[in-house]
This record gives C-alpha cells, sequence and structure tokens, in this order.
C-alpha cells in the first residue's frame, strides 16, 4: 500500500534569461514550464535546458516558488 505524503510534488520552471531581462516577474513574455519532481530524491532546486519560445532559443529554466 503506498504512503500518502507528499513526496512528488509539481513544480514550475522559468526561464532564467527572461526573467533577468523583464522589470516585472510575471509579464507574459516569461517561459514556464511544469514538471514533477521527487522530493526525497531530489532535494535542491531543479534546472533544466528547455526552449523558450519569446527568446526563441533554448535556456535554463530553474524552479521557482509557488505563490498559493
Amino acid at each position: 500500500m503506498a504512503k500518502s505524503g507528499d513526496i512528488r510534488v509539481t513544480i514550475t520552471l522559468e526561464c532564467t534569461s527572461c526573467t533577468q531581462d523583464s522589470v516585472y516577474k510575471r509579464f507574459p513574455g516569461i517561459s514556464r514550464y511544469t514538471t514533477r519532481k521527487n522530493r526525497r530524491n531530489t532535494p535542491i532546486r531543479l534546472e533544466s535546458k528547455k526552449f523558450c519560445p519569446y527568446c526563441y532559443k533554448h535556456t535554463i529554466h530553474g524552479e521557482i516558488k509557488k505563490r498559493d
């Protein structure tokens, strides 16, 4: 029987180069992806190279905090 803990969480990955160029954090040009990670195996923040349609190239997308 599976344990009912929150081991797998849904995270949001945001383009780091778009974030650095923008004045506002949430303007519509920021590329975001959602994925799931295992909190027990990956306790540090996740970074992945993804395609950003606004920069029109592959950039590093980093994990951001969820806003509830």
